[in-house]
């Protein structure tokens, strides 16, 4: 095989030395979280804690808390897509789904969560209300309703 095809200066984080985060992100990428979902980490570490558990769920979450960088919700109601919205979009059919943009490590608390760094949170998060946006699905939707949960602080 000639050498113009193989990568050999191009390695993984994990043969290159460089770690991933405990969040699985890749190095160097900043840990988001909401408020609401620090909390119910939080909560769960003191249970792991009180059960005396495994020590390494224990020190796993503790690496996601130390490396969490919590994102509070806007002080004013917005137009714009932001970190921690619930956001309800409508394809031209009418029919209509809501997301709610969270971070990695939050997203088993939400019903309809969606990590800021999928495609679909991605192109929320670049859109206001209005605009449309394209499902994984391939289908258009309209976004129709921005807001956030009033249980977002802690």
């Amino acid at each position: 095989m000639s050498r113009a095809f193989v990568k050999e200066d191009v390695d993984p984080p994990e043969r290159s030395g460089r770690k991933r985060s405990a969040s699985g992100l890749p190095p160097g990428a900043t840990n988001y979280i909401t408020a609401r979902g620090a909390k119910r980490l939080r909560v769960e570490l003191n249970k792991l804690r009180a059960a005396n558990a495994s020590s390494e769920g224990i020190i796993e979450l503790e690496r996601i808390l130390a490396s969490a960088h919590i994102v509070d919700p806007p002080s004013a109601p917005s137009n714009s897509v932001t970190f921690g919205a619930t956001v309800t979009v409508k394809d031209k059919e009418g029919a209509t789904e809501t997301f709610t943009i969270v971070g990695v490590d939050e997203l088993n608390f939400e019903r309809d969560a969606i990590s800021w760094i999928s495609p679909i949170g991605k192109a929320l998060l670049a859109a206001d209300m209005g605009d449309w946006i394209k499902l994984d699905d391939g289908r258009s939707a309209k976004i129709v309703k921005i807001e956030f949960s009033e249980s977002d602080s802690t």
